[in-house]
């Protein structure tokens, strides 16, 4: 059975919590596991601070967005009619600035195995102050819970949380502040002085239904603007469902289901009560002024008839736009109706390779081409505008095999189409599999979102993933015919990059008719 999420006693002594997000501006939706852990610790007494790291104009690998309209997967938007900035000063000098400031007793840090490496530097930067003042760090995510050994062999790293760490969070902040001892909090790997890790046992999984709304004040004001579907809207991300049933290959939810079956606890997939969901929604628009709901779940329509309709009932009251993203395989005309009357604005689909052998096989999803392109017809019909979002460069993977997904794209009438790297984050099954080869070791950090890709496999390059990768929309939208000339822009060469901006040029003149169709979506860790 799920836990419900600790209220310590009022005997509570506050502390400060300082929480460090590393992030790059291409990663713009704010992050809502800290906008809960601002939530819990504040109803818990505490007092909590972000140094957030999106909006800094600091070079650190590639710029996201950019990369997308470069490959001509969005359209280029402009951020200043919402009055978005970037900042100008350093990350490094106002992190320092934030440390002496608000004087944490802790700080706290949430990160992706991409951008983990910023993490590091960031710590490395207070490195003096966490030294000197002995404030203990913690990181939390879902690359610190399968790959914590890695994490926890930082100098600067006290502690890991492994799994979720709603009540790990309370629990440490309560010892902090009675100064006693934390060692044995659940879900922790924590350092001891006398130089032992000790490795905790993990809990049940948090009843989501007994968690606070998200607090969102530690945020300014700009993190609440997400590009969609070339406009900006006031966004705000909304968790109706934690986990996912489905066990595809390249994602860590089943990993995380696995984690806690092999603990005989509860399920990590759970769904939130329709009420809590409205009451969330209502305060979003109340008081944040939102403009368009942006439902956090990897599988949105993962959802049984009864909850299907309760959701629709809800969201009458509601109406404002809103994205999901789905399987084609949940998708009927019934739903999508019904969907499309309350305010469904936008889909995005997980269609992820072309190759129905190999999707099944390595991927481990079953669906077959023509019953995607079947389903792919329907949001068209209602008028509800999507992308479909692809893999490619796959152990096993070859350039043939990739061209198979460019010819299942080029029957779905998409909006937009991306096709991404392929990235072996840490607890995925594929990861292992990328490490049976021998293409990756345990300690190597996946950077395919700020760099090139990691795998460099003979029978398919990582210089030929990328080429596929800059051309997949010109091969989908342009004539067969054309197919020759695509094939040498894809090289990175001087009569490559020429004739890549030509055909670009040529794109935007034939085929971005209306600017409203593209949007900025980009793929969570977990997905």
């Amino acid at each position: 059975m799920s836990q419900s999420i600790i209220i310590q006693s009022g005997s509570t002594t506050p502390i400060n919590i300082l929480f460090v997000y590393p992030n790059t501006f291409g990663m713009n939706m704010l992050p809502p596991a800290i906008a809960l852990f601002n939530a819990i610790l504040k109803q818990n007494g505490h007092r909590v601070s972000l140094f957030d790291a999106t909006y800094y104009s600091m070079d650190y690998g590639v710029d996201s967005d950019g990369s997308k309209a470069d490959n001509l997967n969005v359209v280029e938007y402009d951020r200043s009619e919402k009055g978005i900035t970037m900042k100008q000063t350093s990350w490094f000098d106002d992190l320092q600035e934030m440390v002496d400031d608000f004087e944490p007793d802790l700080i706290a840090m949430s990160t992706t195995e991409d951008m983990w490496e910023l993490g590091l530097m960031l710590l490395n930067s207070i490195r003096g102050k966490i030294k000197k003042r002995k404030i203990p760090v913690i990181v939390g995510g879902v690359f610190p819970t399968f790959a914590p050994d890695l994490v926890i062999d930082s100098d600067l790293v006290d502690m890991v949380c492994v799994g979720e760490g709603e009540n790990a969070i309370v629990d440490l902040a309560y010892r902090i502040g009675k100064r006693v001892n934390y060692e044995n909090v659940t879900n922790l790997w924590v350092k001891t002085e006398d130089g032992r890790l000790i490795k905790n046992t993990v809990t049940d999984p948090v009843d989501i239904n007994s968690l606070p709304m998200i607090d969102l004040s530690l945020f300014e004001d700009q993190r609440l603007y997400r590009p969609m579907a070339g406009e900006w809207y006031r966004m705000l991300p909304v968790e109706t469902i934690r986990g996912c049933p489905y066990k595809c290959a390249y994602c860590n939810s089943p990993t995380q289901m696995d984690f806690y079956k092999e603990k005989g606890t509860s399920s990590y997939f759970r769904k939130k009560n329709m009420s809590l969901v409205s009451q969330e929604l209502k305060h979003f628009v109340k008081e944040y002024k939102m403009e368009y709901a942006y439902f956090w779940a990897d599988t949105f329509l993962a959802m049984n008839n009864r909850e299907f309709d309760e959701f629709c009932e809800m969201y009458q009251d509601i109406r404002l736009p809103f994205w999901m993203q789905t399987r084609p395989e949940t998708l009927s005309d019934e739903k999508i109706r019904r969907l499309s009357d309350v305010g469904l604005h936008r889909i995005s689909f997980g269609v992820e390779h072309g190759n129905y052998e190999f999707r099944k096989k390595y991927l481990g999803r079953s669906f077959k081409n023509e019953d995607i392109v079947k389903k792919l017809q329907i949001p068209r019909k209602y008028g509800v505008q999507f992308s479909v979002n692809n893999i490619t460069g796959f152990p096993h993977e070859t350039r043939d095999l990739a061209m198979d997904t460019v010819e299942l794209n080029r029957h779905i009438e998409s909006d937009n189409q991306s096709i991404y790297a392929f990235v072996p984050f840490h607890g995925t099954p594929l990861r292992k599999v990328t490490e049976e080869l021998g293409y990756l070791k345990h300690s190597d950090i996946t950077k395919c979102l700020t760099d090139r890709p990691m795998l460099d496999q003979p029978q398919y390059p990582a210089t030929e993933v990328e080429g596929i990768q800059r051309c997949f929309v010109l091969y989908v939208k342009m004539p067969k015919s054309r197919w020759g000339e695509i094939r040498k822009a894809e090289k990175n060469t001087p009569e490559g990059n020429r004739i890549f901006e030509e055909l670009k040029e040529e794109y935007k003149q034939k085929y971005i008719i209306d600017s409203k169709v593209a949007d900025l979506e980009y793929g969570m860790e977990n997905k």
